[in-house]
């Protein structure tokens, strides 16, 4: 069945309202006060809703998707600098202000979806977009230093189990799903990371060590028998490396090339689920009918059969936190709108 999500960034401060908004947007939950017995993961419709635990960067520090993900670090304390998260000898304030951000998130999570069961997507930032975002006490990033590197994403993946083992006690029928966000990764790869002083450029990433921390990450998620999906909407995708994790694929799709297009058609053939980025988070929000014509046409020319178009699941191109509330439940919307004609056009 063709489904609808988001990526993770809301814009505002109001977590309990934005879980509204994504809760009742995605799924058939009628109203909050209402009862809460019979709800189902599904889209008044053809279609079913993927919800997820909204971001909400605008809070500040510790909100964004970087600074989540260094709160999430075991045994790797950090602090904010004016370079950006540092590693540092003990917590500070800006570590307990993440965590307490975390923590209220939590808490409204499990109020909002008591008595939930069915999929729900929780979102962290990947190793290697993390190691390239915090650095060193000397001043470089950690993914400067190999040794760094391999405790950052040891760290990492027991902070995620600790994190989806609390989002599992809090809402227990919940299926979770982990959505790993990677935008750092192809300058990883390609050496584009420029180092502190800004006049040369990070050695770039080995393949094999990064797919060694991609892994090491998205494990977690198998461990409970969960879903987990890479998210990378940055130019130079490298679907191959991303294919060999065995995950799922979120990517805005208006950067791939003809050549991104046929690799995500033999991930798909291998059973990848393509979370398709197709609705602009800027600019005017297209028809659903227009979106579903590209689609179904770039189909066609892979020589994919339109039946498969049905498990993909239909999202914004990145995230929303730089529109407004309105703007970006109107792309929400559309989202939905536009699985729901998928759905009927997803047909041999």
């Amino acid at each position: 069945m063709t489904s609808a999500s988001g990526i993770g960034s809301w814009p505002g401060t109001d977590i309990r309202e934005t879980l509204r908004l994504v809760r009742d947007t995605l799924t058939s939950l009628g109203d909050a006060e209402g009862d809460r017995a019979d709800r189902e993961e599904r889209v008044p419709g053809s279609v079913s809703g993927l919800p997820y635990l909204p971001e909400l960067p605008q809070r500040g520090p510790g909100a964004d998707v970087v600074g989540r993900g260094a709160g999430l670090l075991v045994g790797l304390p950090v602090d904010l600098q004016p370079s950006g998260w540092r590693f540092v000898d003990r917590p500070g304030r800006d570590a307990a202000r993440t965590a307490a951000l975390l923590g209220e998130d939590l808490d409204e999570l499990a109020e909002a979806y008591d008595g939930w069961t069915g999929r729900l997507k929780v979102q962290v930032a990947g190793p290697w977009t993390l190691a390239a975002s915090v650095w060193m006490p000397r001043g470089e990033r950690v993914i400067s230093d190999e040794g760094a590197s391999r405790d950052l994403v040891a760290s990492l993946a027991e902070g995620v189990r600790l994190h989806l083992a609390t989002v599992r006690r809090l809402v227990p029928g919940a299926d979770v799903v982990l959505q790993v966000d990677e935008p750092s990764l192809p300058a990883a790869l390609a050496g584009r990371l420029p180092t502190a002083s800004g006049y040369g450029v990070v050695r770039a990433l080995d393949p094999q060590v990064a797919l060694d921390g991609l892994e090491a990450v998205l494990a977690v998620a198998g461990e409970a028998r969960g879903e987990a999906v890479i998210h990378c909407c940055a130019p130079g995708i490298p679907l191959p490396l991303l294919r060999r994790t065995g995950a799922d694929l979120a990517t805005d799709i208006s950067l791939l090339s003809p050549r991104g297009w046929e690799g995500v058609a033999v991930g798909v053939e291998e059973g990848m689920t393509l979370y398709a980025g197709c609705l602009p988070t800027a600019g005017p929000t297209p028809r659903p009918q227009a979106v579903v014509d590209g689609l179904v046409a770039r189909w066609h020319e892979l020589g994919m059969p339109l039946a498969s178009l049905a498990g993909v699941v239909v999202t914004p191109a990145c995230g929303l936190g730089e529109l407004t509330p309105e703007a970006a439940l109107s792309v929400h919307q559309a989202c939905i709108d536009t699985a729901k004609e998928l759905s009927e056009r997803a047909v041999d």
